[in-house]
């Protein structure tokens, strides 16, 4: 019996849901029950009457289903699947620089530990994270964590000052502006769309600035295009299962690798054989301290809520 059938026997047997994010294997990907971005996966958490969550994602991923369902078992294939971004934001550290401004509003990226949004007043993802920072008034200050790069482009955006903490994603740092320009050379019909963690001037080529889930819908919006695309190159699965007729091709990393493409470690540290072992034996679960849960999920649903 393949992996794949022994997967969705245990899904049945259990009771189970797999989240994954568009940035896992494909294989994850076509067996999994959703998949999307952060904010489409927060929603189905949060909805799920499943019995057991396989998270086919991140540490703070899982973390956030865990928190929108305390009495469920969520699990995660590997649970040193981490995120630079969240690494760069340690709990102490942050702890002290919200205590030196309290009068600022806490407004923090989902990418972030479940210690670190137990210290925030709302969560946000990048699909509504500029109608989140509008929702603020304007006299009211504002630090916003962990990622600067998304911070900058939410007050160039806003108009807003916020007070930054210097975070930042590795994977979207990656992408090199030298390789990218002479790429659109030999593409010169491809529009570039890009995701708003990426640094300044890769955002300055772009056509189109949006979260995977709003790349996704653009490109949906012009099945005929031709577009390189500035993200995670997983998203280029999903992306071409939906739009079989646009021309797609990932953006260059830095440095080259299997792809020479911009990839998260983290993210394909998932295989179909860790997904189940996890689902046959419940382990590695997702454990989160009672008071961290309940701290963290008030600005979670604070962000649900305002993305009605």
């Amino acid at each position: 019996m393949n992996l794949r059938k022994k997967i969705e026997e245990l899904k049945k047997e259990k009771n189970a849901i797999i989240l994954a994010h568009y940035y896992q294997i494909p294989e994850i990907q076509e067996i999994a029950d959703y998949v999307g971005d952060s904010l489409g996966l927060s929603q189905k958490a949060s909805e799920t009457d499943a019995d057991v969550i396989v998270f086919a994602g991140v540490h703070f991923m899982a973390e956030t289903a865990k928190i929108l369902n305390p009495s469920k078992k969520v699990l995660l294939p590997d649970l040193d699947a981490g995120c630079s971004l969240a690494d760069s934001c340690p709990p102490d550290a942050f702890e002290e620089f919200v205590k030196l401004h309290p009068d600022h509003i806490v407004i923090t990226y989902v990418n972030c530990s479940a210690e670190i949004k137990a210290l925030t007043d709302i969560v946000c993802t990048s699909s509504n994270a500029l109608k989140i920072v509008e929702s603020v008034p304007e006299n009211q200050p504002i630090i916003f964590a962990p990622d600067r790069n998304l911070g900058k482009y939410i007050m160039q955006k806003t108009g807003r000052d916020m007070l930054l903490w210097d975070g930042s994603c590795l994977v979207h740092e990656a992408f090199s502006m030298e390789k990218l320009l002479a790429l659109h050379k030999e593409y010169p019909n491809y529009k570039i769309i890009a995701h708003p963690e990426s640094e300044e001037h890769i955002l300055k080529t772009a056509t189109y600035i949006g979260s995977t889930a709003g790349m996704m819908e653009y490109v949906k919006s012009h099945p005929e295009g031709k577009f390189i695309v500035a993200t995670e190159a997983g998203i280029l699965h999903k992306m071409q299962e939906e739009v079989p007729t646009a021309e797609l091709v990932p953006a260059p990393a830095k440095e080259d690798n299997t792809c020479a493409c911009s990839e998260c470690a983290f993210m394909k540290m998932n295989t179909l054989q860790k997904l189940y072992e996890c689902l046959l034996n419940e382990d590695p679960q997702i454990h989160i301290a009672e008071d961290i849960q309940k701290n963290a999920l008030a600005p979670i649903e604070r962000m649900l809520e305002l993305s009605k």
